[in-house]
C-alpha cells in the first residue's frame, strides 16, 4: 500500500518559492539563476545563427519560386518548437548540473532556516568549491538512474505511456530535488530511492508540480531553487535527519 499524502506533497513546491523570498537564502538562488540564464541564452543566440544557415542552406536548394521561398517563417516555427523542447525537458538537467554546489548549500540553509537554527553565510564560498566534485558526481548518478528508464519509455507511444512517463517524470523530479538535503546527510542515493519509496504518495505530490511547471518557459528558470528549498521542507518533515 502506497504511503504518504499526495496533497501535504503538493504544498511543499509552493513552501519553496516562499522559502526563496527569504533574505539568507536569496543569494544562492540569485548567482545560478543568473548563470544558468547567461548559459542559455549564450545557446539559444548560437542555435539561431545555425539554424538561420541551415534555414538558408534549404532554401537555396529549392526551387527559387516565390512563395515556396516566403515559406522560410515555417522553418522558424520549427526553431521555437525545438527551443520551447529544449526548455522543457533539457533546462532541468543541465541547469541542476551548472548550480548543484549552489543548490547542495541552499539546501543546508534552507534546513537551518526551517529547523531554527542560526544561518550564516561566512564560510559560503568555500562549502560551495570543496563540494563541486562530490555534487556532480551526485548528479552523474541521477542522470544514470533517469536516462535508461526513460529511454526505455520511448518506443512504447499510447496513452498508457504517456500517463507512465509524467508519473516517472514527476518521481524523478522529487527524488531530483530530495537529493540535495539527502547528500548533505550522507545519504547514498539508493538508499534516498528507498526512503522516498516509503512515501511514495508525498513524493508523487511533491514531484508532479515540479514536472509541470518544468514544461513552462521562464517559470522553469526559478522553479529549480524553489523546487530545492521545497525538497527541504519535504526532507525535514517527511523523512527528516532521524532516518539517515
Amino acid at each position: 500500500m502506497l504511503k504518504g499524502n499526495f496533497f501535504r506533497g503538493l504544498g511543499y513546491l509552493g513552501e519553496g518559492f516562499r522559502l526563496i523570498r527569504q533574505p539568507g537564502l536569496r543569494l544562492f538562488v540569485i548567482i545560478p539563476l543568473v548563470i544558468n540564464i547567461l548559459l542559455f541564452g549564450l545557446l539559444f543566440f548560437f542555435m539561431g545563427e545555425l539554424f538561420a544557415g541551415l534555414i538558408a542552406a534549404a532554401m537555396a536548394w529549392l526551387p527559387d519560386w516565390a512563395w515556396l521561398q516566403a515559406l522560410d517563417w515555417l522553418f522558424w516555427i520549427l526553431y521555437g518548437a525545438v527551443i520551447v523542447l529544449m526548455l522543457a525537458y533539457g533546462f532541468v538537467i543541465v541547469a541542476n548540473l551548472i548550480g548543484s554546489p549552489f543548490y547542495g548549500y541552499l539546501a543546508e540553509l534552507t534546513e537551518k532556516h526551517l529547523t531554527g537554527q542560526e544561518v550564516n553565510t561566512d564560510d559560503s564560498w568555500a562549502a560551495i568549491i570543496k563540494d563541486i566534485p562530490r555534487a556532480l558526481w551526485r548528479e552523474v548518478q541521477k542522470i544514470l538512474y533517469y536516462l535508461p528508464r526513460a529511454i526505455g519509455l520511448i518506443p512504447v507511444v499510447n496513452l498508457v505511456a504517456a500517463v507512465l512517463w509524467f508519473l516517472f517524470n514527476s518521481w524523478m523530479m522529487a527524488l531530483q530535488y530530495v537529493d540535495y538535503p539527502a547528500d548533505n546527510h550522507k545519504v547514498s542515493f539508493p538508499v534516498l530511492r528507498r526512503l522516498l519509496g516509503d512515501t511514495r504518495l508525498s513524493a508523487f505530490g511533491f514531484g508532479l508540480p515540479v514536472a509541470l511547471a518544468a514544461m513552462v518557459p521562464v517559470l522553469n528558470l526559478v522553479v529549480v531553487p524553489a523546487a530545492v528549498c521545497g525538497a527541504t521542507a519535504y526532507w525535514v518533515r517527511e523523512n527528516g535527519a532521524t532516518r539517515t
